[in-house]
């Protein structure tokens, strides 16, 4: 008999587990598709960004959280280029390195993001 109420409480969960999850994703704005940042020449491969990888660990996604301090979302006007992206800024805290190294995972594995 505990067993049964053990199992009907454990699928409960995970039925509101997954109610919430699709309730979120139907929440999502519609995200943009890959974006492949321009290589550098000492760049061990390419790099590109998925939005969706980036906010599926979120509760809540938040797209204030990158855009537009880190991450602006508008091009730089005729005659202006924005600097790369490196490590070494990167270890400083901008760009990826708000929280890549902080709070989402480190630059250990350059296949993580170079691919």
């Amino acid at each position: 008999m505990r067993r049964r109420i053990a199992w009907m409480l454990a699928s409960l969960v995970l039925v509101g587990v997954c109610a919430a999850a699709t309730a979120d994703a139907q929440n999502m704005p519609k995200l943009p598709p890959d974006i492949t940042l321009k290589q550098s020449g000492d760049s061990p491969g390419k790099v590109t960004f998925s939005h969706t990888s980036h906010l599926s660990y979120q509760a809540k996604p938040d797209c204030t959280v990158c855009h537009p301090k880190l991450a602006p979302i508008t091009k730089p006007a005729q005659g202006v280029k924005r600097a790369p992206t490196t490590h070494a800024a990167m270890l400083k805290g901008e760009a990826c390195g708000s929280c890549h190294g902080k709070t989402a995972h480190n630059f250990d594995d350059c296949t993580s993001c170079h691919k």
